[in-house]
């Protein structure tokens, strides 16, 4: 891999829209070895549903907006300037609890996780995805689902 810096303006759209809310890709698995980086904007009321990640390890910035994290056996009330580590193993749901919109850095490693959510968007673009392919999904991607999405509509 060669040593070449990454930047990313405001202006590029290098990402996808899930639930018409933009998924910014900052860094990825074509630019590092190490980690993928992402601007997620979380829309009101947006639940991930419980999951874990047997590899995967993340972490969690809250810019804007107010989201409720499970992790664990706790829950964490984040509003901007938390700062949330999860390691693999560690079940976790994130939910915007509040009426607007929410934004948050995201950082998975190791990286590849981009293409988890490029093949979400597609899936999602013509409405409810179909629970197997979305399954399939998961599977692929480190991501064990312990329960539904609880998204209000």
């Amino acid at each position: 891999m060669n040593a070449v810096p990454v930047i990313r303006m405001p202006e590029q759209n290098n990402g996808v829209m899930l639930r018409g809310h933009p998924m910014v890709f900052l860094v990825t698995d074509r630019d590092t070895k190490h980690t993928s980086m992402f601007d997620w904007t979380i829309p009101a009321g947006f639940a991930t549903g419980l999951h874990v990640h047997r590899v995967q390890e993340e972490t969690f910035y809250v810019l804007e907006g107010e989201c409720e994290w499970h992790v664990g056996d706790g829950i964490v009330r984040a509003r901007p300037g938390t700062f949330l580590f999860i390691p693999p193993g560690v079940p976790h749901n994130i939910t915007n609890v509040s009426e607007r919109q929410a934004r948050v850095l995201m950082t998975v490693s190791p990286p590849g996780h981009e293409h988890y959510f490029e093949e979400l968007a597609q899936l999602a673009a013509s409405g409810v995805p179909d629970p197997n392919a979305l399954s399939a999904l998961r599977d692929r991607y480190d991501t064990d689902q312990l329960s539904t999405l609880t998204t209000r509509e």
